[in-house]
């Protein structure tokens, strides 16, 4: 009999709302669990690379770099000046800056005369002053380097919302970029770079230029999701269970 008010009329309509408003809300709360078993799952992975051997990268290439995130790396190479790009968007105590992502040839194997390349989060550089490329020069590091620090994957599209960047169709080569997108920063250059680029070591009291942050601390807790995910479930049922309630409290006004 209730079922039958329900889809009367009257309020036919706002029971339909209802229902998609109580769908809407157990998927948030379904996709909140989502995001907490992904968190589990990275944190469970950079457990496991702190317990991997460092990776020099001059004595070997692994053949995948599918499961290698946050595994500690070496290499010893020179910076290709040329070919170095930007991060726009990037913050330092305050100030807008960039971050020097710039290309590290080295040699894979002692003798073979086979160079590769590996792109370098060198750090934050303030924008005020770097507004193109030749600007950026009086931050090279000249000769052989050496850095030490964390293999991290390139990123394709915006932490939210927004456009990917896309390479120039004119050819020319793209300065400026919003994400660390390896993959196309890779068709810019003339030799293949590997697939993904070095977080190193640093200093966080290092104020000379480049200021390169040091690696935060990884939060290793499962975050909020799953209380979120609580949240959109409660949501859910009171609005499902509340609703009938509801329309008995409207139908007793009207007598």
């Amino acid at each position: 009999m209730f079922l039958r008010k329900m889809f009367s009329r009257k309020w036919w309509l706002a029971t339909m709302l209802v229902l998609a408003g109580t769908l809407v809300l157990i998927r948030l709360g379904i996709w909140q669990l989502d995001r907490l078993e992904a968190r589990r799952a990275d944190n469970a992975h950079y457990l496991e690379m702190q317990s991997v051997d460092r990776l020099d990268l001059n004595t070997e290439i692994p053949a995948s770099f599918d499961e290698t995130k946050d595994r500690a790396v070496r290499v010893t190479g020179t910076y290709d000046f040329e070919n170095q790009v930007a991060m726009r968007n990037q913050e330092h105590l305050g100030q807008y800056g960039y971050h020097l992502f710039t290309p590290l040839r080295f040699d894979p194997s002692a003798g073979s005369g086979q160079a590769t390349a590996v792109l370098v989060d060198r750090g934050w550089i303030p924008a005020d002053g770097n507004d193109t490329s030749e600007d950026w020069r009086k931050y090279d590091e000249l000769g052989m380097v050496e850095v030490e620090g964390w293999i991290q994957l390139g990123n394709s599209k915006p932490a939210i919302g927004g456009i990917p960047d896309a390479l120039p169709q004119d050819g020319s080569r793209l300065k400026f970029w919003i994400n660390p997108d390896v993959a196309n920063i890779a068709r810019q250059l003339s030799y293949p770079i590997l697939p993904v680029y070095i977080q190193p070591v640093a200093d966080a009291t290092d104020s000379t230029p480049p200021i390169v942050p040091a690696q935060a601390e990884k939060d290793l807790t499962e975050g909020s999701h799953f209380g979120y995910a609580m949240q959109w479930f409660t949501f859910a049922a009171l609005l499902f269970f509340g609703y009938p309630y509801f329309i008995k409290k409207q139908d007793s006004l009207s007598v």
